[in-house]
């Protein structure tokens, strides 16, 4: 590999984390990242300075939700949203989820449509984990990849979630040890690391290499080109040590990795129609969109909001990200790492159905899915609702919306 200076992983500084055991199991799922005082204002220019907590890393926890002490009210005040104390709200440390990291700051969007309903988030490392506390109620709504989402809704026979509204697409690439992998044709034999079994960018790497006639066993990963499912935080070291020869892997991992040395073998954005794909979603738990739909369009409302502003305040929004990603992954990003994963990523309110339908029949193809009916994942009424208030067109579902 090309020498390159030692970049930090995303993971917690040393000393930083508490005792597990204090927080396992579900007790883990129902702790809540800290929100720093506010009072009620819109949009600052810039970001304000957010209140560094230690970061508890709650490995075989709750649904591999990272829990950290709360620190002060988490409401901006005024009215509760349908009278509802708290809602729960889930997201990963990536530079894709750039919509929650940036529209959940002290002063975001998020909270201010939210007004006197208590905003609780939750802290999650890849999707699946991410489903299963959605359907523990452990988590309302989530921003999370289509993979996860297409799995969780057809294994529960389309009766846990709902797609809402879309948040992000790009932001994810092949990166590789350049030493050991010269080009695409070079693959086989080589470890090809992706966040998780059935993963968002899982699903994409087995789609790839099936179209090229690699064979691989979907579950094990065994086959011409190794795949090894780790852990986000723990790919960056994998890669440095040569435990592996690449990774598919959203941002700012696949950054991380080429600032590490690595080359960007493959942008994914190549093997779509404009470049545009679904990468991050958010959904809901059916249940709650039933019982609580003005807190959804809230919520909905503050997403549309904070992505106007992440457009609009690039600068400020990249701070605002890189805030978050030390609160909740333990160090910031160095800027150059910074730069490069924002410009992999492009900010959306439409979830790209389309999109999402095709990554359903990549996961089919792959052999992680079995052929599901999806009809009914989407329900873009609270979406549409929102952007018509804005005057804006309205977004469709590709044929998946549920029938009201």
């Amino acid at each position: 590999m090309a020498a390159a200076s030692p970049v930090p992983d995303p993971v917690p500084h040393p000393g930083r984390p508490r005792p597990a055991a204090a927080v396992c199991g579900r007790a883990a799922a129902e702790r809540a990242v800290p929100r720093a005082p506010s009072g009620r204002r819109r949009r600052p220019a810039v970001l304000t300075a957010l209140a560094l907590v230690p970061l508890l890393l709650t490995a075989g926890c709750g649904y591999g939700s990272r829990a950290v002490d709360d620190s002060g009210p988490r409401a901006v005040g005024g009215a509760k949203v349908d009278g509802l104390e708290k809602i729960k709200l889930g997201y990963f440390p990536n530079v894709t989820h750039a919509t929650p990291l940036a529209g959940l700051r002290d002063g975001g969007e998020i909270p201010e449509e939210l007004g006197g309903t208590e905003v609780s988030p939750r802290v999650f490392d890849a999707g699946p984990a991410a489903i299963e506390a959605l359907n523990a109620k452990a988590v309302d709504m989530l921003w999370v990849g289509p993979s996860p989402a297409i799995n969780g809704y057809a294994q529960a026979h389309g009766k846990n979630l709902r797609i809402v509204a879309g948040a992000t697409s790009g932001g994810a690439s092949l990166v590789v040890n350049p030493d050991r992998v010269a080009s695409l044709r070079g693959l086989k034999g080589k470890k090809i690391a992706t966040p998780q079994l059935g993963n968002t960018q899982d699903v994409a790497l087995l789609h790839y290499l099936a179209g090229r006639g690699t064979k691989i066993e979907p579950e094990t990963g065994k086959g011409d080109v190794p795949v090894l499912r780790q852990d986000t935080r723990e790919i960056p070291t994998s890669f440095r040590q040569g435990g592996i020869d690449g990774a598919w892997v959203p941002e700012p991992t696949a950054s991380l990795l080429v600032e590490a040395g690595g080359k960007r073998l493959l942008n994914e954005k190549e093997l779509w129609r404009g470049g545009k794909f679904v990468t991050t979603n958010l959904v809901v738990r059916q249940g709650f969109l039933k019982e609580h739909p003005d807190a959804v369009e809230a919520v909905v409302r503050g997403s549309v909001e904070a992505n106007a502003w992440i457009r609009a305040h690039p600068g400020a929004a990249k701070r605002a990200v890189n805030a978050a990603l030390e609160r909740d992954a333990g160090r910031p990003l160095p800027r150059k790492v910074l730069d490069a994963a924002f410009a992999q990523i492009d900010i959306t309110d439409d979830p790209l159905p389309s999109t999402l339908k095709q990554q359903a029949a990549h996961a089919v193809d792959a052999g992680l899915l079995k052929k599901s009916d999806l009809r009914g994942i989407y329900d873009l009424t609270p979406l549409n609702k929102v952007l018509a208030s804005a005057g804006r067109t309205p977004v469709h579902s590709a044929e998946l919306e549920v029938n009201r």
